[in-house]
Formats: C-alpha cells, structure tokens, sequence
C-alpha cells in the first residue's frame, strides 16, 4: 500500500451518520497536523447515498482546507486534478481509477 494515502472506510462501519462524520472529521484532522499523508480516500459504499452526500457537502464547506476534492466518478485520466493528485502521492496502482466509482471520494491535502 501507498504510504501517502490514507484510506478510511465509514460506509461499511456500521456507523450512524454522526459518528462517521466524527470519524471523518478526527481523521482528516489528525492527517493535515501530522503531515504523514498526501491524500486521504474515503469509502462511504453505495448504500442510500446519504452518507456520501454527506461527506460531499462537509468537504465542499472546508473552502480552502484541502488542495482538491476529487469524486470517485470524477477520478479518471480525463480529471487533469486526479491525474495530478496520483502523480504527486505516487498512486500509480489504485486500483478505483477510470472505474468511476460513486462510493469513494478523495481528498487532495496540501
């Protein structure tokens, strides 16, 4: 596995949305103060689609936080961001590129 990325799965936890959110939160935190990481992926699975809505919305209001949001449907050679982002935390064998998955979501840290 890629020491630049971080992968953290709240959609296959069982957690309710508040304590994935929580996770969420603490873990993104703990990643930007302790510089370890380059890019942080998120699983929230298919499901209802709640919870990916709703880490969406949270990113989308972290302005300025993170260099890049990326949406796993969004992830492919065409998203010159992702391409970017793959290339800067070495993530040349991620095997969720080109699939365009909608139960993933990347954050490109700074």
């Amino acid at each position: 596995m890629n020491d630049k990325l971080k992968t953290i799965d709240i959609g296959h936890s069982n957690f309710n949305l508040e304590k994935a959110q929580t996770t969420l939160e603490t873990t993104v935190s703990q990643a930007l103060y302790e510089g370890s990481f380059r890019a942080i992926k998120i699983i929230t699975g298919h499901g209802t689609g709640r919870l990916r809505d709703s880490v969406r919305e949270w990113c989308s209001e972290q302005d300025g936080r993170f260099q890049a949001i990326i949406f796993g449907e969004e992830y492919d050679m065409f998203n010159s961001v992702a391409v970017d982002m793959r290339e800067d935390c070495n993530l040349k064998n991620d095997s969720e590129f080109g699939r365009k998955n909608s139960a993933v979501t990347y954050i490109w840290l700074w």
